[in-house]
């Protein structure tokens, strides 16, 4: 079954949603139907009898216009900054304006990291018409690259000192302002306080340019929203504060006709203070802790090498990284960073790599080894030719999969999305309703009591801590990915991963080295060991089999002379024969000593018994007569066997996935622990038994890193590919391990339980503090206990449910990996 994605222009509401899911159900062959009206986008499952045609034939039957649009070439992704964001309310109202720009077929907006991450169509998304439509709802913003994405953290930065300069001058202000209320608070206690000081006018003076210069910002951002008949927290805070600002100033202005009308005599100016003053400081926490989120992506993109040395025309020159063009030769030396990826040509050295892979012992590099741009040459001098440079290079590749990553939106903050477009307009009736009960049945004054529930529901509700709770949650778990070599995908990658019950392990580069070595020489006496190698090396050095590569590899170790071979021809599936000065040579299995009727004594059982224990024999003949036996294994990597010892302590099932003979399968299985194993299985049969095990109720992950492992990486519910493999099979998965070894897939799963863990304590947090909190400040436990929650205690406790949530977050970035 197959996965099919459309674009549908001309739906306007849940039932045109309906109509398209029931007309593409009917058409057989189709399993499964999603249709999203927010992004203009359905998803099919079908099998492989159903053509894209006949989906789209379908759903242009009803009047609606259609396209495919799952082929990578067909989509354009591109990333926005967007300022002036400042809760959940703001995400969901920047998400529906962007899905309404044509073209687009995918949006999610990151409150943490203030980006709108959008998809669409090729020749059809147009980034200017996105930003035209998010400034028309009020917001700035502004087409992201690697160029400026660093200009825009910068910004961030600024702005973090501008609401701490705001923050300075409302606290210095509000604190002159609280003395001077002291006198209007209780009555005889103040009299100390300076006349001016407690001056209704000067309170008010002080108190309107806190309003109206620090807290602007609440005034603006309201501005913006409501203009689009939309409310967002900064419309709750600017009429909580406005109502007691605007009530005392009334006062001052007109004491007498407004007592003689009824109004009683009571000044808000230390509410209205101390509340705009506590936001200030919580949204200066809240940015200065978020800037602490993203962390690891500034280390990664500060990496880069500035310059680089390269030979053209036989001449040595120094130029900027980014002038460097693929073919070059590129000199490093001594304590350098490497400037761009390439294949090492000539010299020798150890490369920390640490900064990808998170591995902090540094690599041998000779002739013919890969090397990475932004890793740092520690010893030797060497020269290697450049084979990726600019956006094409692994850190580019990182840094961008992290960004979509992070901006990116697992399934549970759908959720909280859709909770947090209500929340508002919710937190206003609730405020009203209060104030309206409580103007008629409160105690007296009752017109004080009602405005102090009023203000009291506007600022305690606040939807920024259900607006952080899981995007800061999940730019911490990608980087801390990152920093230990675990590239995630994109945030449901990450939130599914903890769900996994079953992994299945490919053998052949996963589990083990994927390069066979000599592991056994066992001659018959007329030849010594080193004898019969030489032998069979100079025969194998004709033959292009990694197990022959494996015997030459160790002929040369050992220093030994190897010949070539007069003649040479490869017997399909049953090795070789060769002339070898003057010698007739024989090399396979048993069949072929069968075949020339070569007398293997009892050395068959020998044979046996090393594929019991996963190695490959081949026998050896001489002139007719048996030589010996020489023995090449796939050996393990380190890491497997604590890998899957770990695996099965987290209660997870692991199986490994093989090609191999049953007998080598099962004797690799009980090498590394593992319980489970299907063996003798066709490449092209490997996602057929990832879907058995999914059709069987299980979660399952695959892990891989050939060509070969690409469909059953997509078809699990987890793709997990080694990053030592090819591109495609980590352009696949929904996980890229940077280090070649499975250590990693338990790191992997590790941090998404620990993301998920946090996510669900925000999330706990963001939610139990609403629902507890909103009915004491509408007064609900006042009949009963007599408590009335003070407003300035309602802006502290808002201001500090957004940092908790924050500062919580933040304990992940303790997070370590898993080592041997």
């Amino acid at each position: 079954m197959g996965k099919m994605l459309f674009t549908i222009k001309g739906m306007t509401c849940a039932s045109c949603v309906n109509r398209v899911e029931k007309v593409i159900a009917k058409v057989d062959g189709v399993e499964a139907v999603n249709v999203n009206l927010a992004s203009n986008q359905a998803q099919v499952d079908a099998n492989d009898q159903v053509t894209a045609e006949q989906v789209l034939t379908a759903i242009e039957k009803l009047g609606y216009e259609a396209k495919r649009i799952d082929d990578e070439e067909q989509q354009r992704k591109l990333l926005f900054s967007v300022k002036g964001m400042t809760c959940a309310s703001c995400v969901n109202r920047v998400e529906k304006m962007i899905s309404k720009v044509s073209g687009v077929t995918k949006v999610n907006v990151n409150l943490a990291a203030h980006q709108a991450q959008v998809e669409g169509e090729k020749g059809v998304l147009e980034a200017d018409a996105i930003i035209q439509a998010i400034e028309k709802i009020g917001y700035e913003a502004a087409l992201l690259d690697e160029r400026n994405e660093m200009d825009e953290r910068d910004d961030n930065e600024e702005e973090t000192k501008k609401l701490f300069k705001d923050f300075t001058v409302a606290a210095i202000l509000t604190t002159i302002v609280l003395i001077g209320s002291i006198p209007h608070m209780m009555h005889g206690w103040g009299t100390w306080v300076p006349d001016f000081l407690a001056s209704p006018i000067f309170l008010l003076v002080l108190t309107s340019y806190i309003q109206l210069v620090p807290g602007w910002r609440f005034y603006k951002n309201s501005y913006k929203v409501l203009k689009n008949k939309s409310a967002d927290m900064n419309v709750l805070v600017a009429m909580g504060t406005t109502a007691a600002w605007l009530y005392s100033g009334a006062m001052t202005l007109f004491p007498a006709q407004l007592t003689e009308m009824g109004f009683p005599y009571q000044l808000y100016y230390d509410v209205t203070t101390v509340i705009t003053t506590l936001i200030l400081l919580g949204r200066y926490f809240e940015a200065k802790a978020k800037g602490k989120t993203s962390t690891a992506i500034k280390k990664l993109m500060s990496l880069q090498a500035k310059t680089a040395r390269v030979v053209r025309n036989g001449n040595e020159l120094e130029i900027p990284v980014e002038e460097v063009k693929i073919g070059d030769h590129v000199l490093v030396r001594p304590g350098e960073r490497i400037p761009v990826d390439g294949v090492v040509l000539k010299g020798k050295s150890a490369v920390d790599e640490s900064m990808l892979t998170g591995e902090s012992i540094p690599v041998e590099k000779t002739a013919g080894d890969h090397v990475i741009g932004a890793t740092i040459n520690k010893s030797g001098s060497f020269t290697f030719q450049a084979t990726k440079v600019g956006r094409e290079t692994a850190l580019a590749q990182i840094i961008r999969m992290v960004n979509e990553a992070q901006g990116s939106k697992a399934p549970i903050q759908r959720v909280v999305d859709l909770i947090s477009a209500y929340f508002v307009p919710t937190v206003v009736i609730i405020a009203l309703l209060s104030f309206t009960v409580w103007y008629f049945v409160g105690p007296d004054p009752s017109l004080i009591f009602a405005l102090t529930t009023f203000i009291a529901v506007l600022i305690i509700a606040c939807p920024c801590a259900l607006g952080l709770a899981t995007p800061t949650a999940i730019m911490v778990g990608t980087e801390k990915g990152a920093e230990n070599g675990i590239l995630i995908k994109d945030a449901t990658s990450l939130e599914r991963a903890h769900k996994i019950n079953t992994i299945i392990l490919d053998k052949t580069g996963t589990i083990t080295e994927g390069k066979p070595k000599l592991t056994d020489l066992i001659t018959v006496g007329h030849l010594s060991e080193q004898e019969l190698l030489t032998i069979a090396a100079s025969v194998e050095t004709a033959s292009e089999h990694p197990l022959g590569e494996a015997i030459v590899e160790a002929a040369k170790q050992q220093g030994i002379k190897i010949d070539e071979p007069d003649s040479f021809e490869a017997i399909v599936g049953h090795g070789l024969i060769a002339s070898l000065n003057s010698q007739e040579v024989l090399i396979g299995n048993i069949k072929l000593m069968q075949k020339f009727n070569i007398e293997l004594e009892s050395y068959e059982q020998t044979a046996i018994t090393l594929a019991d224990q996963g190695k490959t024999p081949m026998y050896v003949a001489v002139n007719g007569q048996f030589a010996g036996i020489i023995a090449v294994a796939d050996t393990l990597k380190k890491g497997s066997q604590p890998a899957i010892t770990a695996l099965k302590g987290m209660g997870i099932e692991v199986i490994m996935l093989t090609g191999d003979h049953e007998r080598t399968a099962r004797a690799i299985a009980k090498e590394a622990g593992i319980d489970h194993y299907i063996a003798e299985v066709l490449p092209e049969h490997k996602a057929a038994e990832v879907k058995k095990l999914q059709d069987q109720g299980k979660v399952v992950a695959m892990v891989g890193d050939g060509i070969n492992d690409a469909p059953a990486l997509a078809q699990a519910d987890v793709g997990i590919a080694i990053g030592t493999g090819t591109d495609v099979a980590m352009e696949t998965a929904n996980i890229t391990l940077m280090r070649g070894d499975i250590l990693g897939v338990v790191t992997a799963l590790r941090l998404s339980k620990e993301t998920m863990k946090m996510i669900w304590q925000n999330l706990g947090w963001a939610f139990g503090y609403n629902i507890v909190l909103i009915p004491v400040a509408a007064g609900l436990l006042y009949p009963f206990f007599g408590i009335l929650l003070n407003p300035m205690l309602a802006g502290a406790a808002m201001a500090f449910s957004s940092v908790s949530v924050v500062l919580n977050t933040l304990r992940l970035r303790k997070f370590k990996s898993s080592t041997v």
